[in-house]
């Protein structure tokens, strides 16, 4: 196929991690996707410290949003995705906001609103969740999430929660 009729849409990806050198897992991941055919980043925010969603017996996360150019389909860069977890040690239990080594979630895919039984985009929660709205603005001030909003009105409604930017 001739790639200069292949549409691109600009994705936001979420990424997180609280084991196995969360930065190291962090950095990999950004790479992994990076070289991942189809995929060219566009941007990549500061890293964010961040207390862990449901148990607390867990350590603290370190979260970053990437800004890619893609023309995967939505379920193929889900599927591209959770290779790169896998490939980082991330192994599914089942166990509902555990800790991982990687999570990497596809944040909004351009305009669309997304329900397929394995992939929800915008993800859910975007909207009140700390670790991916003030990541997401520092790339993307002006962005409208599909069915949610405004970033912007979002972040002014969202308090920090903890989250700390990392130098």
């Amino acid at each position: 196929m001739n790639n200069s009729s292949t549409q691109t849409i600009t994705a936001y990806i979420g990424l997180g991690s609280n084991l196995a050198s969360p930065v190291t897992q962090i950095k990999s991941a950004r790479n992994a996707i990076a070289a991942t055919a189809g995929i060219k980043e566009l941007a990549f925010s500061s890293l964010y410290h961040s207390s862990p969603m449901g148990p607390q017996d867990q350590p603290d996360y370190v979260n970053a949003v990437m800004a890619i150019e893609t023309g995967l389909s939505p379920t193929d860069l889900l599927h591209c995705l959770q290779r790169i977890e896998h490939a980082q040690g991330r192994i599914r239990r089942g166990e509902r906001w555990g800790a991982r080594t990687l999570d990497l979630d596809i944040l909004v895919y351009g305009d669309q609103c997304i329900e397929l039984p394995e992939l929800t985009v915008p993800h859910s929660g975007v909207s009140e969740r700390s670790f991916v709205l003030y990541p997401l603005y520092e790339l993307a001030p002006q962005l409208i999430i599909p069915g949610q909003g405004n970033i912007a009105d979002l972040i002014a409604n969202c308090p920090l929660a903890g989250l700390k930017r990392l130098d």
